[in-house]
């Protein structure tokens, strides 16, 4: 079983890029990461996350086009299966948060986004060129989209 937290499920614009967003906070999370904004989703809270709760969630917010899951719970199986959900129901693009470094193969079949990498402060958040936080689309890290123009040093300036 996979569950959700119902007050934090916002939509929001900037997670994913050039996506409106329904993000929605799992708990039993899996991550460490040092100063975690929501350290009551370690726990096992909320309430569960079913195909019934996400067609709610999608009708409710009319407009969005992505789906993230902000953690992976501890049942991959029916994360797996909700995410297929979420793309053959509603034609969302899914997207995955896990807070671990790594996650297995599967997860890049199962979902168009994947970020990885718990926040290390030192590193900064996925718009700093130094963060050590990645995210993929298809497989492809995409994670210089989030740096202001002029700090991503693979690109030029003029």
């Amino acid at each position: 079983m996979i569950k959700y937290v119902p007050s934090q499920a916002p939509v929001v614009l900037e997670e994913i890029p050039a996506k409106v967003t329904l993000a929605v906070e799992i708990s039993n999370c899996r991550g460490n990461c040092e100063g975690c904004h929501s350290p009551w989703l370690k726990d096992d809270v909320g309430e569960p996350l079913t195909e019934e709760v996400i067609d709610h969630l999608v009708a409710d917010n009319f407009g969005v086009n992505c789906f993230l899951f902000l953690g992976e719970g501890k049942d991959p199986g029916t994360l797996l299966r909700l995410a297929a959900y979420v793309r053959e129901k509603h034609k969302l693009e899914t997207a995955l948060y896990s807070g671990r470094p790594s996650v297995e193969d599967f997860y890049f079949d199962a979902f168009d986004y994947v970020k990885v990498g718990p926040y290390i402060p030192a590193f900064g958040p996925l718009g700093k060129p130094t963060t050590n936080q990645r995210l993929y689309y298809h497989r492809e890290d995409i994670t210089s989209r989030f740096w202001h123009r002029g700090l991503d040093p693979n690109k030029k300036t003029i």
